[in-house]
């Protein structure tokens, strides 16, 4: 146990010779308006093309192990989701109504039942299935990150219980940065919000033992994200 403790201390004296940097403590420039510009400074630079957007949304979605890929129709889409039930040996799939769920599960092999998450449903049949196939509100280059709510994602459990989640969206719901998901959200929904709103950033994971990532902590332990023209 003392050897133990005794590497936890030399670790912890190790990482406190790097000076953190402390950017919250730089004074702000008169007039800038104070929360935009803090996370702004802090997060990447969003060229100004769509072509720019793809690219860093794919940089970081690389980065928090997530899948990203273009796809030029639902039959893709589908193709690919049933290249991963094959290769995951998948025997269902939940699903909610909805335009693009839809179209790619009518693209789907027969062999791949389907759980349709709509009113009521048995939620241990839900726990049994393979994977969960979602839209969502708004897919943020800026950080990787995919924007769900209880009313565009097939309600609470649908994105996370399912071992694998699928989302599906357009090349119009690829949007730059934060300000820019808030302010769809606010203009879509005005003052009657959805009950449940999450920004999903790659698979579940923890870091807080031994600072060892391990994926799937809490939630999905993979996370696929398809998007459609």
């Amino acid at each position: 146990m003392t050897g133990d403790r005794d590497k936890i201390y030399a670790r912890i004296r190790e990482a406190l010779r790097e000076p953190a940097p402390r950017h919250h403590d730089a004074p702000m420039r008169s007039g800038a308006p104070t929360a935009t510009a803090e996370f702004r400074a802090w997060l990447p630079h969003v060229g100004p093309d769509f072509t720019d957007r793809v690219a860093l949304f794919a940089k970081q979605s690389d980065a928090l192990k997530s899948e990203f890929l273009e796809c030029a129709d639902a039959a893709a889409a589908a193709a690919h989701i049933a290249s991963l039930a094959e290769s995951n040996d998948w025997k269902q799939i939940a699903l909610h109504p909805g335009e693009l769920t839809d179209a790619v599960a009518n693209h789907l092999p027969a062999g791949l039942a389907r759980f349709p998450v709509a009113g009521g449903y048995d939620k241990f049949a839900l726990e049994k299935c393979d994977a969960g196939l979602t839209e969502c509100e708004t897919l943020i280059a800026q950080t990787g990150s995919v924007c769900v709510t209880s009313r565009s994602s097939g309600g609470r459990a649908l994105s996370v219980v399912p071992p694998h989640h699928i989302v599906l969206a357009r090349r119009a719901q690829l949007i730059p940065d934060l300000t820019a998901a808030y302010e769809h959200l606010a203009k879509k929904y005005g003052a009657s919000y959805p009950s449940f709103i999450s920004f999903i950033s790659g698979p579940s994971r923890t870091g807080d033992i031994e600072r060892i990532l391990v994926l799937g902590a809490h939630g999905p332990k993979k996370l696929t994200i398809l998007l459609l023209p």
